[in-house]
Parts: C-alpha cells; structure tokens; sequence
C-alpha cells in the first residue's frame, strides 16, 4: 500500500517531468526575480542565502515560538469531516479572514500537522504582535486528508492522477470559511487565501473555482491543477517560487505567470535564486507581504 507522502513525491517528480519537458520545448524566464509593470513591493536586504536574509528567517523562528498555542481546536461536520484551528483576533469589529492551506506535510486527521513543520511560518506570521497590531485578522488552517484538488478516489485516494472538478477538501474549506463569515464579524471584503505545495496547489485551485470571492491569493511554490490559470487572473496575485525547488518545478510558476499575463492578468512574482521547495521561509517572512496583502480588497 503506498503511503500518501510517496504518492505526492510521485506527483512532485511527475510534474518535474512533465515542466522540463516544456522548458526544453522552447519556453523560459531567464531573470531570477519578476515583479508586475510598475513596481512590486520591495523585497527584504539581501540576496537569498546571505547572511543577513538568512538572519531574518531565524529572528522570525524565535518571535514566532508557541504562537501556535494561540489557535483553538475545531471541527467542521458536513457530508465529511474536516478538523480545523482558528485564530481569533483581541481586536473589535469586522476584521479580516486569512485561510491557510497546509503543504503535504500537514495531511492527517489530528489537527496539529497543518501547523508544524514548514507550515510553521505560513500560519504563525500573521499572529505575530506586530502584525496583529497592524493588521488584526482572523486565520483559520483546515486540515485535509486527501489534499486540497480533486484527485482519484475510485481506490482510494490517488495523489497522482488529478481530475477536474472541485476538491473535497477545498470544499470543505469553502464551508468553513462561509460559516466562520456567519459566526464572527468578518469583513467579507478582505478574505484571503494561502498555501504553499500541496496548498499552494489548492490556493490557484480555490481562485479558480470560486473566481470573485477571495480579495487577494499568495501562493507558494504550488504543484500542479487541472485548471487553466487563467481563471485565477480575477485574483490579486502574488507568487512565490524557488529556483533550486526540486520537488515542484519552477517551470510550473513561470509558465503560469506567462498564461495570466497573456490572458490580461497583472500578478506579482517573486523567484528567489538558489532557494529549494522550502521558499516559505523567504516569502513569509518578506515585511512588505503582510502591507501588501491586507490592502487588497473585494469589491
């Protein structure tokens, strides 16, 4: 029986694959670092792995220790069920909802994993005091056990093999996010959505199948969809990718960028060099991400 962490390795390495097969067809983005016409946010001091970038990440580890504790236990029962953590914000009034999607290492049913390991950064930065002085929010992180796209589940679930439609576990996602927006008092003008891998996978997913209802989308390093990405371009975008990544080809970014741009979409892209799949301790702890995403808003 294989394990669902080989299965999204065997995805990984199938997009590889596919993504160098296309960039050897003729397609490539040189430069290292792509922003929209007319300027993106500035990036942080220092090329990626330099001493004083690398400083950053490690303050953030220390100023993001036991965060965690902040976020409560929850569980979201429909046709299935989805366990869940949010974070309530001490500030007043209607705020701001940012949901998370996990990468691979948070799939499980014990509601911690989407938490741990490198989702560390994509749910701890914005309940950072600064952050929440700034830019109070709520954060929901659902966790999924069968990934965020629609896969096979004819045997189980296949991790390998997408097919179009709406995943369970973005579904389920919706359905929290549309009942926390019914509970609290959240601007529903300012939902945003994230991930990174898997989840960045699930955040081009959920823009795309629901294209008018986040104001803004940060995906991270995201592995492959069944979609077209244009029918993201509704979506304020700003994407982040390594260019040493070997388990989601950059190629896969790059090309996405290219078909936004095309279709008439304006997204911010933002490539590190010599930066692997861990892009997420670079992107979330870039200072001008929290600015940039708290001023998007639906109209």
């Amino acid at each position: 029986m294989i394990t669902r962490r080989k299965a999204l390795r065997m995805m990984t390495v199938a997009s590889a694959v596919a993504w160098s097969a296309a960039a050897r067809s003729g397609f490539s983005m040189a430069a290292s670092v792509f922003k929209e016409e007319g300027g993106a946010p500035p990036l942080a001091p220092g090329a990626p792995n330099s001493a004083e970038r690398l400083a950053l990440i490690e303050a953030f580890k220390k100023q993001a220790e036991g965060l965690e504790q902040k976020y409560e236990a929850r569980t979201h029962k429909s046709d299935l069920v989805m366990p869940y953590r949010l974070f309530r914000p001490e500030a007043k009034g209607k705020l701001p909802l940012i949901l998370y999607l996990s990468g691979s290492g948070g799939l499980g049913t014990d509601n911690l994993r989407q938490l741990g390991l490198g989702n560390v950064f994509g749910t701890r930065v914005w309940l950072l005091p600064e952050n929440q002085k700034r830019f109070p929010c709520y954060v929901v992180a659902p966790q999924t056990d069968r990934g965020w796209v629609r896969y096979d589940i004819s045997n189980g679930v296949d991790f390998a093999k997408l097919i179009p439609g709406l995943g369970d576990g973005a579904r389920l996602a919706f359905e929290i996010v549309d009942g926390l927006c019914k509970e609290f008092p959240i601007d529903q003008s300012r939902v945003y959505v994230t991930g990174q891998s898997m989840g960045g996978s699930g955040t081009w997913h959920m823009t795309a199948q629901r294209p008018k209802f986040f104001a803004a989308a940060v995906p991270l390093c995201g592995a492959d969809t069944s979609e077209d990405p244009s029918l993201s371009m509704a979506t304020p975008m700003w994407n982040f990718h390594g260019d040493a990544d070997q388990n989601v080809p950059v190629e896969l970014s790059r090309e996405r960028m290219a078909t936004l741009r095309k279709a008439g979409g304006h997204p911010l892209y933002t490539e590190y060099p010599g930066v692997a799949h861990n892009v997420w301790e670079w992107a979330y702890t870039e200072p001008e991400l929290p600015k940039w995403l708290f001023a998007q808003r639906r109209s």
